[in-house]
């Protein structure tokens, strides 16, 4: 395998690992409950950065590192929400009528895409940043977690 597609696929795995690690915090019920505002991500971007860092024992730089790579993540997450307050009822409305709205539902496709095409490339460079940054000991122990696909639970 071609080092530039290891790598690539190296960081977008653990780009994997930082948004799933983000977004397993939100399936808990207090998450619900209290919604997602600009205050409750940042709450949760700062906590999953911490527990990465304790089990990674970043140092400040590899830290800031990752902290660029979850602000990259979460500018796409944005991108690819869009300006829809209610994303779910633009997709109840391609089924709201007795057919299913195929011209609409291409259109946010395409929006859709558009937006992971256009933040994707700052999200790669963020998790290269991060993970070449790691010493081959935190990179051995990146792919091991990798491998066992136990991510970072806590315990």
């Amino acid at each position: 395998m071609k080092p530039w597609i290891k790598r690539t696929l190296i960081a977008v795995t653990g780009a994997t690992l930082v948004l799933g690690g983000l977004s397993a915090c939100g399936h808990r019920g207090e998450h619900h409950e209290r919604g997602w505002s600009e205050e409750r991500i940042t709450e949760v971007r700062g906590k999953a950065i911490e527990r990465v860092s304790s089990k990674l024992e970043l140092n400040a730089e590899q830290k800031q590192k990752l902290g660029l790579l979850a602000d990259e993540m979460l500018a796409a997450r944005k991108a690819v929400k869009g300006d829809s307050a209610q994303p779910r009822e633009e997709l109840k409305a391609l089924i709201a009528g007795e057919k299913f709205d195929r011209s609409k539902a291409q259109q946010l496709m395409e929006q859709k895409t558009q937006a992971v095409q256009g933040s994707s490339p700052k999200v790669i460079e963020a998790m290269a940043n991060f993970y070449d940054s790691l010493t081959p000991a935190q990179q051995a122990q990146v792919r091991e977690l990798m491998d066992k696909r136990r991510g970072w639970r806590r315990g």
